[in-house]
């Protein structure tokens, strides 16, 4: 089938993330079984989402993955040209919900397995479909776990994150958690008698800011990285009922991006300290942290070999680091090589009007193609 046919298939399936993903898995799992490929369905804990994980030739031999998430994010709130889950040509572009983060990749390798089903192959060619890595890349990992019952150890991971199809060899590490504080309420005419959960989580806020600039003076950095250091955020800050009411109840959202090398959770220890150490102090107040999301960092590889393969096969000079993160952290931190290398540009990523252009699809195809040519049997 044509990429771009496959591509409007998939951007009609609104794949969003912590949902049941049944249609789209569904969907992979048919056109990857119908290729040829050899397709496995893994349920995630959740029950009602799946990975899929697929193969071209002999799985006992060592080869190469293809990776890349089925999930997309919401389009609430966004003001789009044309249906955001219809894709649409208009002046040369292909418009839609996930067109380059990054169901572009995903027609690809599915118009590779087509092309590519009969092929005989000396070295296999599997294809990892991935669930919620929009909501902290929660569902890869429980597809790694099982690799080792699905495959030979891969010569090496090339995760489709959307890089003008250049090879990228490092990302930060993110860890993204809620900590909410309980209190009591009270009438506001007399706070005494109540606990308020707003004050603490504002001095919780400012710690943060203050996390934040301590990374920026002290580092450690990395040059390969804007900015060359670990980060901490507070994103969000949700509270109380009127204004009338000593708020029992407030929350802060953080996020923390750390650079090779430095750990982002234990950036979130440290703001996780400092709010116990309020409640320590005797106010009447509870804590409670939730884990939104997380992922380790990708480190600049040791063996330059598959960033050499893919500069060969894409004709594109390696990029030294990016900024967002992706599933293949999670792939090197289990022992396998991986990079990430895709088409399309991230800068269009989570925006309405989001777009590929069929060129970066055909490349991408060739690319996928030339390096099947590198595991046909002699």
């Amino acid at each position: 089938m044509h990429v771009e046919t496959l591509l409007a298939d998939l951007v009609a399936i609104p794949d969003l993330p912590g949902q049941s993903n049944a249609a789209m898995s569904a969907y992979v799992q048919h056109h990857l079984e119908r290729a040829g490929a050899k397709v496995s369905v893994l349920r995630g804990p959740e029950g009602d989402r799946d990975n899929i994980f697929a193969t071209l030739g002999p799985a006992d031999q060592s080869g190469y993955i293809l990776s890349g998430h089925m999930d997309v994010v919401p389009v609430a709130g966004q003001d789009w040209t044309s249906d955001p889950f219809t894709l649409t040509t208009r002046d040369g572009r292909l418009y839609g919900r996930g067109t380059t983060d990054m169901k572009g990749f995903l027609a690809s390798m599915l118009a590779t397995a087509y092309v590519h089903g009969d092929t005989a192959l000396s070295h296999p060619l599997h294809f990892a479909f991935s669930y919620d890595e929009e909501i902290g890349c929660r569902g890869v990992g429980h597809m790694i776990e099982r690799l080792p019952d699905l495959c030979a150890p891969p010569l090496g991971c090339i995760i489709g994150e959307p890089t003008n199809m250049a090879p990228a060899l490092s990302h930060k590490g993110k860890h993204a958690a809620t900590l909410r504080l309980t209190g009591a309420s009270a009438h506001s005419s007399t706070p005494s008698e109540g606990a308020n959960a707003i004050y603490p989580i504002a001095e919780l806020a400012l710690f943060v800011r203050d996390l934040n600039a301590e990374l920026a003076t002290n580092g450690p950095f990395d040059p390969r990285f804007d900015p060359p250091h670990s980060t901490v955020v507070a994103g969000m800050i949700a509270g109380g009922t009127a204004v009338n009411i000593i708020p029992d109840a407030c929350g802060l959202w953080v996020e923390c991006r750390a650079v090779p090398g430095q750990n982002p959770t234990d950036m979130i220890d440290r703001i996780t300290r400092f709010a116990q150490d309020q409640v320590d102090r005797g106010a009447a107040l509870s804590l409670e942290v939730e884990t939104l999301g997380m992922y380790p960092a990708l480190p600049p590889p040791s063996d330059d070999t598959l960033a050499n393969m893919l500069q060969q096969l894409t004709g594109r000079a390696a990029i030294p680091a990016v900024s967002y993160g992706t599933e293949a952290g999670l792939f090197n931190a289990a022992g396998f090589s991986a990079i990430i290398c895709g088409p399309g540009s991230m800068t269009r990523a989570h925006k309405p009007d989001e777009y590929i252009e069929p060129a970066e699809l055909a490349d991408c195809c060739e690319m996928l193609d030339k390096l099947v040519s590198t595991l046909v049997a002699g």
